[in-house]
This record gives C-alpha cells, sequence and structure tokens, in this order.
C-alpha cells in the first residue's frame, strides 16, 4: 500500500511541476500578443487553466503525504 502511495505521490508531483511549465509558457504567449480589449485571450484563459491545475495536483500531493504520514503513524 505503501509503494502504491508514494507512485500516486511522484506521478502527482509530476504532474504538478507539467501543469505550472505550461502554465508559464500560455502566460509568456499572452505576454507577447496584442491586447484586443475584446476579453480575456485564448492564452490568457489556457494560463489561468493550467494554474488551476497546478493548484489542484499541488493539494492531491499533500493529501497524499498526509495520508503517507497517517498510515506510517498507525504501525
Amino acid at each position: 500500500m505503501n509503494t502504491f502511495l508514494v507512485i500516486l505521490l511522484i506521478a502527482a508531483m509530476i504532474a504538478t511541476v507539467v501543469a505550472m511549465v505550461r502554465g508559464i509558457v500560455s502566460f509568456l504567449q499572452e505576454a507577447t500578443v496584442q491586447a484586443k480589449g475584446d476579453g480575456p485571450s485564448a492564452a490568457a484563459l489556457k494560463s489561468n487553466r493550467m494554474m488551476q491545475m497546478r493548484i489542484f495536483f499541488q493539494a492531491l500531493a499533500i493529501l497524499i503525504v498526509v495520508l503517507i504520514l497517517f498510515l506510517a503513524g498507525r504501525t
């Protein structure tokens, strides 16, 4: 069980880094595009979505760490 949780933790950490990098790349693309004033650009929406995914994956990783520590304390 512990090995499975560690694998899930590593996957959540990798997903966090990937979402963060994609969000930063989208943010940098947004900075180079001229805003027309028609609302948020597609790059801005993608950047926001990627940063929301980063927060989700970070929360998931924290929950997995808490679960690992909880299980380690019970033994």
